[in-house]
């Protein structure tokens, strides 16, 4: 897998994007709650695809979201929908090389994790985003086994199995203190704290 198949891969499915995504209000709920994500917060959301949650941040009246993805189409459908609000910046970028002097209080990456090819080195540049006891969390709207078969078929050449949630907490933990570890079967999530000893 390298990001120039992942970026083909999406931005074929790009235009069918928002008509094909499955969402569970009350577990989108419960994930950004768990990620810290409420009023006056700054929030980036990596690989936001044409950001399906930004009106979640939006309604949760954050101060603002950078919503970040390596998909071109994928951007250029975002940039459309949220043209008009100036607390949004929709930005093509790889993750793993974004970084500005911006620091965020929530960092989410939600429904991505499987197509990152090296997940400590994402966690590790994720974590130096967030500001002093900000919340990192990886999580995806179903089980570990729903995604795991959701990637079988032709996503299979752009993801990898999703980590076993002790296996990912074990991870955050080299950076991050963790404060939320989910897996069962409506949900998965792992959340990680930055603070300073």
């Amino acid at each position: 897998m390298t990001k120039s198949d992942v970026i083909q891969f999406f931005d074929r499915l790009a235009p069918s994007w928002d008509e094909t995504t499955i969402r569970d209000d009350g577990i989108i709920s419960t994930i950004l709650d768990n990620a810290g994500v409420r009023p006056g917060v700054d929030v980036l959301d990596v690989a936001t695809g044409t950001g399906v949650l930004i009106p979640d941040y939006l309604n949760r009246e954050v101060r603002s979201v950078t919503a970040v993805d390596i998909s071109p189409e994928m951007i250029r459908i975002a940039q459309e929908k949220f043209r008009l609000y100036e607390q949004v910046r929709v930005i093509c970028s790889d993750i793993e090389e974004f970084d500005e002097q911006d620091r965020y209080d929530a960092i989410v990456c939600y429904n991505a994790f499987p197509h990152f090819h090296d997940p400590e080195k994402l966690i590790r540049h994720l974590s130096g985003l967030l500001k002093e006891d900000g919340i990192l969390t990886v999580a995806h709207g179903m089980s570990r086994s729903a995604i795991d078969h959701h990637h079988s078929g032709t996503a299979s050449m752009v993801s990898h199995g999703l980590m076993h949630e002790d296996d990912l907490a074990e991870l955050f933990s080299r950076f991050l203190t963790v404060n939320c570890v989910i897996s069962d079967d409506h949900m998965y999530q792992v959340c990680g704290k930055r603070q300073t000893f």
